[in-house]
């Protein structure tokens, strides 16, 4: 297994599971480096990818006040994770995996309640 730079994410997940999935940061050769986010899957209709939502607050310097914003990314979904829509999710930047994905999941924090 390759060293991964950035977030540590070695015993994060048994690498025995026999994927040949080279976009995973446990069991291929992706690095995650940069920001990591928290946020909730909206969408897992996509093969091998889902929809990661946040929230977080701006300030207005012109009036003085807070308002929200949403940012939402598509992110690679390992077979050794594989998050549902409505999951609490980790997620951390890596090398462009796509035209759109620049993200995996890393772990799940809370999965959804049925």
């Amino acid at each position: 297994m390759k060293k991964n730079v950035g977030y540590n994410i070695e015993s994060q997940v048994e690498a025995t599971t026999d994927s040949n999935d080279n976009k995973c940061p446990f069991t291929g050769s992706v690095s995650v480096r940069g920001k990591t986010f928290e946020g909730v899957v909206v969408s897992d209709s996509m093969t091998r990818t889902v929809k990661v939502e946040w929230e977080s607050l701006v300030k207005d310097t012109k009036f003085n006040r807070y308002f929200k914003t949403r940012s939402k990314v598509a992110a690679h979904n390992p077979d050794v994770i594989k998050a549902k829509k409505g999951d609490r999710v980790l997620i951390g930047e890596t090398r462009p995996l796509s035209k759109t994905k620049h993200f995996a999941v890393l772990k799940v924090l809370e999965r959804a309640q049925e």
